[in-house]
This record gives C-alpha cells, sequence and structure tokens, in this order.
C-alpha cells in the first residue's frame, strides 16, 4: 500500500528537499496535497510529477491565476487551510510535513493533526508560540510528532525514553554564522551581504540572518525547552563550526551520547519519514579530520548580546515568546530591507524583553490561534514604527 503523504510548504526548501526524497520513492508514496503561498510555478512542477489532485495556494491573486490556468484539470484548488477538512475527510494519513515559515504556519500545523498518523515539524515559530495548542491535538489525536530542525531531530534521536529527570545537561551546538571569528570592533560596519554568507548552511536570508545574530540558538533552546519539557538550566549552546554534531546529552547515568551527521537536512528528514532503518540513504563517509578536532566552544556574549535573552524567557508557555519571535521578524526583515543596522536587530531585542508593554505577557498562556495572531499583528505595528 502506498504512503499517503501531505506536505504544507512544499515549495520551501524544506518542501523541496523532501520533494528530492519522495522522487527516488515515487512508486511507493502518494501525494494527497501541497502548498504554497507564491511560487506557483514550482508548484505545478511538483503537481505533475506526483500527479497530485489537491493544492492549495494562500496568496488570492496566485490563486486565481491558478485556478484559470487549471480551469480543465481535474485538480482541486483552494485558497486557504480550512479546505484541509474537506479534503482529508475523515481519514487518516500516513505523514504529514509542516515546511511553512513563521507564526503562519501554526494554524494548518493544528487544522492537520487530526488527519495525520505522523506530523514532521520544522516550523519553530509554530512551536515556540502554540506549543502548548499542539500538545493538546497531538494528544487528543493520538498523533506521532517529530522535530525536523537537526539539532531537535538529534536530541529526539538521543534521548529515546528518557526522562527530564535522567539527564544532566543538554548542548546544542552552533555554527557560529558567518561572524564566529569576526573582530567585535567590525560589528558597526556588518553589511547585509556579510550577514547572507553562512558558512556551512544554504539558508533563506531570514534564518541565515537569525544564524548570524545567534538568534536561531535562542529559538533552539526555547524549542527544546518545550517539546522535551526540559528545564531552561539544562540546556546550553555549544559553538561548532564544523556544523557536524548537531546535539550532545550527558545523562545522570555517566553516559555522553553525541549525534553526528552531514550538513544537509535531507538526512533528519529522511528518517522522519523512513524511521527504523526501513530505508537507506547515501551519505558521506565520517570524517575523521572533523572528529579529531570537534573544537567546541562557548559563546561570546559580547559579540552575541541576544543569548543574555535566555535568562529572561518564563518556564511557562505564554504569549511572550510570540512577542520575541514577531519582534525578531521585524527587526531582521527591517535590516534586509537596509532601513536598521545590523547592531539594531540585538539592540532592540535586548530593550523588549525590559519593556513593562510586553513583559506582562510572561504572564498569559496562549489560549487560541487568533489571540496568537492578533498579538503578532500588534507587535509588527509597534516594532515597524520603532515605537517601543
Amino acid at each position: 500500500m502506498k504512503k499517503k503523504i501531505v506536505i504544507l510548504g512544499s515549495t520551501g526548501s524544506i518542501g523541496k528537499t523532501l520533494i528530492s526524497i519522495l522522487d527516488k520513492d515515487k512508486k511507493n508514496i502518494e501525494i494527497i496535497l501541497l502548498t504554497t503561498n507564491k511560487n506557483i510555478k514550482l508548484l505545478l512542477k511538483q503537481v505533475k510529477k506526483f500527479d497530485v489532485k489537491n493544492i492549495i495556494i494562500t496568496n488570492k491573486k496566485k490563486y486565481l491565476i491558478i485556478k484559470e490556468k487549471l480551469k480543465n484539470k481535474k485538480i482541486n484548488i483552494y485558497d486557504n487551510f480550512n479546505s484541509i477538512n474537506k479534503i482529508l475527510k475523515k481519514k487518516k494519513i500516513d505523514y504529514s510535513i509542516n515546511a511553512i515559515s513563521g507564526i503562519a504556519g501554526l494554524d494548518p500545523t493544528l487544522k492537520i493533526i487530526k488527519f495525520t498518523k505522523c506530523i514532521a515539524i520544522a516550523n519553530k515559530e509554530a512551536i515556540i508560540c502554540g506549543w502548548t495548542l499542539i500538545k493538546k491535538e497531538l494528544k487528543k489525536n493520538k498523533t506521532k510528532f517529530i522535530p525536523i530542525d537537526s539539532e531537535h531531530f538529534s536530541i529526539w534521536s538521543l534521548i529515546n525514553k528518557a526522562k527530564d529527570s535522567d539527564i544532566e545537561k543538554v548542548f546544542i551546538t552552533a555554527s557560529g554564522g558567518p561572524f564566529h571569528k569576526y573582530p567585535p570592533n567590525k560589528f558597526k560596519s556588518i553589511t547585509k551581504k556579510l550577514a547572507l554568507k553562512h558558512p556551512n548552511w544554504k539558508m533563506g536570508k531570514k534564518i541565515t540572518i537569525d544564524s548570524a545574530t545567534m538568534m536561531n540558538k535562542v529559538f533552539e533552546i526555547m524549542e527544546a525547552k518545550k517539546i522535551f519539557d526540559i528545564d531552561y538550566k539544562k540546556l546550553s549552546i555549544l559553538v561548532h563550526p564544523k556544523s557536524y554534531v548537531h546535539a550532545l546529552i550527558k545523562f545522570n547515568n555517566g553516559l555522553t551520547k553525541i549525534l553526528i551527521h552531514d550538513t544537509n537536512m535531507t538526512i533528519p528528514i529522511f528518517n522522519s519519514l523512513y524511521p527504523n532503518f526501513t530505508k537507506k540513504i547515501k551519505s558521506k563517509k565520517l570524517d575523521m579530520t572533523v572528529i579529531n578536532n570537534l573544537n567546541f566552544s562557548e559563546i561570546d556574549y559580547k559579540k552575541f548580546p541576544v543569548v543574555n535573552i535566555l535568562n529572561n524567557l518564563p518556564n511557562n508557555d505564554s504569549l511572550f515568546e510570540t512577542v520575541l519571535v514577531t519582534a525578531n521578524d521585524q527587526l531582521v526583515n527591517m535590516f534586509l530591507n537596509n532601513k536598521i543596522k545590523f547592531l539594531d536587530i540585538s539592540k532592540n531585542l535586548l530593550k523588549i524583553i525590559n519593556n513593562n508593554e510586553f513583559k506582562k505577557f510572561k504572564r498569559i498562556k496562549p489560549l487560541n490561534v487568533a489571540q496568537i495572531e492578533q498579538l503578532s499583528n500588534y507587535v509588527s505595528f509597534k516594532i515597524s514604527s520603532l515605537s517601543i
């Protein structure tokens, strides 16, 4: 029987990686649904290659273009995620992946959970802002969850059935980004071009800037805290420039485990789709040169001050995470559009954590998607006018 699959955000980097994996196993899989926002050209290629019968295009203009273009084809075309109920009805598909970036990915995540046996999530914003809601739906619908970020997939693989009380420390690794060895006195003159030159990973612009400020590691610690229910005190970041080791866990029984894989997302995605060695994948040989010089170090807080945010986060799930995620999104976008300087990103984020208007949200638990989206829109407005 063919494995039934849904890809939310099939035209982004994670979605394209999954598509390339599925292309090698077309006879054993059936893609039920693909979605995109604007990239209809690539979506159509994917639809044709896998004979997909259902697509969602959330951009209204692009939706109308495709609606006209495919009017004589037997393809169901929708313009919002409310259509998931209609497309999947009461059937449980085998595997779905959420590769939609931003808080916009939270609503479709919650909508798809009840229709899938397993959901793989690469959307850190959805996990950070809405984990309370996601966890509730996973439990209610008995849906298996697998984190796809290389760090969290590594932790998930290493922990197995260990509890928080079994763990002494979890280390998430960071490459250090493009400015790991950059002189501090030159940070004032960092340009967009320099910030977008990641030494190891090919990623989208936004996450590449997050890597340059080290905000991506702040988010990854926040994710790990929520996904694995581990106290912030047990979570740390280690700089590892080669990005070969993705996580280390020191257990209370004296064992320390590390997980190594090539610097690409194919391996965690492949293993989420084909768990327990059900299929093989080609990968590079073990790099003994790197293993013999792992070169771990602690983060330079003076260079990357945003990491100090971890000392000001509430242990409970709160709306403050939405404030932080949205503020960072807006500031990074402003930097990419040449409206602020590189150092202004961290400067303003640190200002936010001490702002009384936003600090109050540390005491408020997320109740629904609408509440999160409303707050996100408000914070976006405040940040865009720099009235913080």
